[in-house]
């Protein structure tokens, strides 16, 4: 996507308008974001407080990613976990810093 520093945060599956409106009441500092809609919109409320984004799905090209990149918000499109999500609530790290982005939990 772009070069940004590895950043920590909450890690959220957000999975609808629902998860964004309890994220609105309680706050998304912090949070990092895992979207499997590559397409989706229903963030726009909250990116200017999350600290990242992960995509299962889709490029840098799509809306996450474009949005993303003009937020400034590091973001990691097409997210796979080999080794299994993290758990909600979990601490990782997501490090867009190379030419591939990484999450470590």
């Amino acid at each position: 996507m772009f070069d940004a520093a590895p950043v920590r945060g909450t890690f959220r599956a957000v999975e609808s308008p629902d998860d964004v409106l309890e994220l609105m009441d309680d706050g998304a500092e912090g949070v990092v974001a895992l979207v499997r809609d590559a397409g989706a919109t229903f963030l726009a409320p909250i990116y200017h407080e999350l600290t990242a984004v992960l995509c299962t799905s889709g490029t840098p090209r799509s809306h996450i990613g474009i949005v993303s990149r003009e937020f400034q918000v590091p973001c990691i499109m097409g997210c796979s976990f080999p080794e299994g999500e993290p758990a909600v609530g979990s601490d990782v790290e997501v490090d867009c810093s190379g030419v591939e982005g990484v999450v470590r939990g």
